[in-house]
């Protein structure tokens, strides 16, 4: 199949709102392939309208829409930023370097879904067959870099990408770039204590100690999801999300009303994990629950309690996962403190068109360094997992 077997047209939106559900979900989430709660379109909405992201914040949409007859064949989500905060993809650096040659690296294109380091496509088409969904692909993405090169915008950056949409933009002469985060694997564990059987005993007995420990001073953990989420909940919550930015020297990205807005819209794939004293909530996070995935987002405590971290957004997650059925969960960026509580390194891709020669050629030169780093770095993690009986592999009591 080619280019010319079909017909089409580009659609620019300024919101996703501007496309409909329907149209919007069967290319994010078909039938056919596992379902991906940041590439909804409730999700998408609820950052874009509850003003997360918006062009005040530096988050101007721009999503591209292939129209073939009058429906949507595939969207690319863009946003055109006037910075790099919230992307989990640091090119600062890049930024500073252009800047001090005498370039203007900002406005910028971004593919990503808005303060959210998960993987997912974001080339999204509900085509079955690969070489039209390619097609389709190609198309969009020579609509972005027209768009670019059209406004004088430096440069376009797809994050958080599966490996082989990461294989197909190198072909396309995007520079390539890996990173890293930790995520757990269900092993088909009936319950917690079979995930801890798997575990080194030193490793094992220190889990038990920490969670233990979380749950001293008459702490009790809630799961809530669905129609047990309230307004009284999130505004608990939020109290926790404002503490964690402040602590950071930040400015928290997601506003109050987003969350109204996922418990209107997504209820069912959110698990609120929350920490209760003296019949107060003390702590929380939040999650999002994919097709066979527990996606860990945020977190937040209004008192600290040894542990009460690992408890709350690593092991109840575990718990969860394994009461679901869920493979994997994802607890979000950075962290190999992840290691000692059953999560391993895995791979994460990003893809960047870089428009002045200049520019690309000496980024591509610090990915190339990059890439190996990163590699040399998870093989290093990855021997130093808790888990018993594995060849290769070192654990506390290897050392002993």
């Amino acid at each position: 199949m080619s280019r010319d077997d079909f017909t089409f047209t580009i659609k620019r939106l300024d919101a996703a709102r501007d496309l409909t559900a329907e149209e919007w979900n069967q290319c994010a989430n078909p039938a056919h392939r596992l379902y991906n709660p940041f590439l909804d379109h409730s999700f998408f909405c609820a950052v874009e309208e509850s003003g997360s992201a918006s062009p005040k914040t530096g988050w101007q949409a721009c999503h591209l829409v292939l129209m073939q007859d009058t429906h949507a064949a595939a969207i690319f989500p863009l946003y055109l930023k006037s910075h790099s905060q919230g992307e989990y993809i640091f090119d600062h650096i890049w930024a500073d370097a252009f800047h001090r040659a005498g370039g203007n690296y900002y406005p910028k294109l971004l593919s990503a879904t808005p303060f959210t380091p998960a993987t997912g496509s974001r080339l999204l088409t509900s085509a079955l067959d690969p070489a039209l969904a390619a097609i389709q692909a190609r198309a969009l993405l020579r609509a972005a870099e027209n768009l670019l090169i059209q406004n004088g915008i430096s440069s376009l950056h797809i994050n958080f990408i599966p490996q082989e949409t990461w294989t197909f933009l190198g072909e396309e002469n995007y520079l390539l770039r890996k990173d890293q985060q930790f995520h757990w694997e269900n092993n088909d564990y009936r319950c917690f204590d079979d995930f801890l059987g798997a575990l080194a005993s030193r490793k094992r007995k220190n889990i038990k100690k920490e969670r233990a420990k979380a749950l001293e001073n008459g702490i009790t953990i809630e799961w809530l999801t669905g129609d047990q989420l309230t307004e009284s909940h999130w505004d608990a919550f939020f109290a926790f999300y404002l503490d964690t930015g402040q602590r950071k020297w930040g400015t928290p990205y997601l506003t109050r009303a987003f969350f109204s807005q996922v418990q209107e819209t997504m209820r069912d794939q959110i698990l609120l994990v929350m920490a209760k004293r003296d019949g107060k909530f003390i702590a929380g996070a939040l999650n999002f629950i994919g097709g066979d995935t527990l996606f860990g987002r945020n977190w937040g405590c209004l008192e600290d309690h040894p542990f009460l971290h690992f408890e709350i957004c690593y092991y109840q997650a575990i718990d969860f996962a394994i009461d679901r059925g869920l493979k994997f969960v994802e607890a979000g960026a950075q962290g190999t403190h992840k290691i000692a509580r059953g999560y391993a390194p895995r791979t994460t891709y990003s893809a960047h068109y870089i428009a002045h020669e200049g520019l690309r050629e000496a980024i591509d030169h610090y990915l190339a360094e990059e890439r190996q780093y990163i590699e040399n770095d998870i093989k290093v993690l990855s021997q130093y997992t808790p888990f018993k009986d594995l060849p290769g592999v070192k654990t506390e009591e290897d050392n002993d």
